[in-house]
């Protein structure tokens, strides 16, 4: 326990910006003087600074040699039901916590002249959403997690409801609802995991992990069984209620669909935000939840995913080749990533659970950058058609430059971020299955052919559009947040160390759960023949510690 709520910090100064903002507001109406217009910008801008900073002190203070969870705050709440504010990091939710408070203020910085109607409620929405994705990324407690889970949503609709494109509301809704339902009934799985461990233990907890020291015992403790219970009590069904409000976030083809309209319709600040944070929160959920709450299920379930990732990974790479719009083509493109996520998480390996983890963070930096470039260039063209475009590498080189390097770092070229990512990914998912290495590969190839025939068709070639000779390149605004983007794009690539050593334990704890937890459920600790086909996808070299 630490004497400064260094988490707890993190987690609420945006919302206790957006109160002392409402009550400045209101003290100002009752006195009938009017506040200056650029106080909600500015205060807003200045708190997600202060936030990010002190997401840095989290940073700074990690052990990367413990594998327990780090800077726990603990209070209660309804302690009669097992609630507790219980609050905690490990790596995985280090790098992820890091990556939010990191976009926030880049995208309000590159949102400055964009954004120019309902500053107040542009920014309010912003900063609540950061408190719901650094809650979700920080939480113990399975109902503290589903309240910032569900907190997600609304400012999100908001932001591509108001802010978005023509179809804006359309897109909204589409989102609203599909994450909504599954949200759903992953609180139904959570309500029945909870009971089972009242059965069990006598009281009601909703904590995922004991308080250290404490002696209690938590839903990891839990023995949830594979058969010989009601169906509805099983792993199996537990399991998949779970993965269906993961899958849908993530998304996974076929529970995708939401995804194109609200990337395309979403102001450029959404883009970003839902490209590089919200979309990882799925994958998050299983690492976090899914696979140590049931282990069996889903070492069981290995073929199904590894088969929906292949399929979201070439499904987005194919039909990003035929889009003529380049924020839409991003979008698919990043379906294609989001399966080599999914692969890696489902490899049940160190290598392929550090990359695929990695990999979020990846995806959220040259994703970020991609949509922060696309929206910079539909400011001065008002068209984001492939072929309004055209050789716009002479009016705007800094442009082409910076939007190259990006697109090199998002097809996985050496020495950028997008190649350890994808390197570990593969290397775990040869371990497993060398036929479905080999059609991740392919994978590979075809997503960096949809990206460099994009490339090739905005920045190079003749001005043919009479518009495009005239455009301007980046200001020094512009050019800084994109910098600031590409410093650790460079640093991963060059230096992954210095993020995996944080991974490393982390990782390999997961593994220890997840063995401990098979081993202690009934028709898992018979050994191998009883666990049936999860026999087959359970890599044996993790007992030596992978």
């Amino acid at each position: 326990m630490n004497e400064l709520p260094l988490l707890s910090l993190v987690t609420f100064l945006p919302v206790a910006s957006i109160l002392l903002l409402l009550s400045a507001e209101a003290a100002a109406a009752f006195g009938g003087v009017r506040l200056w217009p650029g106080l909600w910008r500015v205060t807003g801008l200045v708190s997600a600074l202060l936030t990010f900073a002190l997401s840095w002190l989290l940073w700074a203070g990690y052990d990367p040699t413990r594998v327990e969870f780090q800077f726990v705050e603990h209070a209660a709440w309804i302690p009669d039901l097992g609630i507790h504010y219980y609050a905690g990091i490990d790596g995985v939710s280090l790098l992820l916590i890091l990556l939010t408070t990191a976009l926030v203020p880049i995208v309000m910085i590159a949102s400055w002249k964009e954004v120019t109607h309902s500053l107040p409620s542009w920014v309010f929405f912003l900063l609540l959403l950061e408190t719901g994705m650094v809650g979700t990324f920080a939480a113990l407690n399975l109902f503290q997690f589903y309240l910032f889970w569900e907190l997600m949503l609304v400012p999100m609709a908001f932001v591509i409801g108001i802010w978005g494109g023509p179809r804006r509301i359309h897109a909204a809704v589409k989102f609203f609802l599909f994450t909504l339902v599954g949200s759903l009934l992953m609180l139904v799985a959570i309500l029945v995991v909870v009971d089972l461990h009242e059965r069990q233990f006598g009281a009601m907890t909703f904590d995922l992990v004991a308080l250290p020291g404490s002696g209690g015992r938590a839903l990891l403790d839990t023995v949830i069984p594979v058969a010989g219970a009601p169906w509805w009590q099983t792993q199996g069904w537990l399991f998949g209620a779970f993965a269906l409000a993961f899958a849908i976030k993530i998304p996974l083809v076929p529970l995708h669909t939401w995804l194109p309209d609200a990337h395309v319709e979403a102001p450029t600040a959404g883009s970003v935000l839902l490209a590089a944070v919200l979309l990882k929160m799925g994958a998050y959920g299983f690492v976090r939840l899914a696979l140590p709450l049931f282990p069996l299920a889903s070492a069981e379930l290995v073929p199904v995913f590894f088969g929906l990732a292949l399929v979201g990974i070439l499904y987005g790479a194919l039909v990003a080749m035929v889009q003529t719009d380049v924020k839409k083509l991003v979008a698919y493109s990043s379906v294609a990533h989001l399966g080599f996520v999914v692969l890696g998480i489902f490899a049940l390996n160190v290598e392929g659970l550090e990359g695929g983890i990695l990999q979020m963070v990846n995806h959220g930096l040259s994703t970020g950058a991609l949509f922060l470039l696309v929206g910079m260039l539909y400011e001065r063209r008002h068209s984001r058609e492939i072929s309004e475009f055209g050789g716009i590498a002479k009016p705007m080189p800094v442009f082409a430059a910076l939007f190259v390097i990006v697109v090199m770092s998002s097809i996985g070229v050496p020495m950028l971020n997008g190649f350890v990512g994808e390197f570990l990914i593969l290397l775990g998912a040869f371990e497993v299955s060398p036929a479905v290495g080999a059609t991740a590969t392919l994978g590979v190839v075809l997503a960096a052919a949809a990206m460099l025939w994009m490339t090739r068709r905005v920045l190079f070639g003749p001005v043919e559009k009479p518009e495009n000779r005239g455009l301007i390149d980046l200001d020094w605004r512009e050019r800084g947040v994109l910098v600031v983007l590409l410093i650790p794009i460079l640093w991963i690539g060059i230096h992954p160390e210095t993020f995996l050593k944080r991974l490393h334990p982390s990782v390999l704890e997961l593994l220890r759960v997840m063995e401990e937890r098979a081993a202690a459920t009934p028709e898992g600790a018979a050994g191998p023949e009883s666990a049936g086909t999860a026999a087959l996808w359970w890599p044996p070299e993790r007992e030596a510690g992978g």
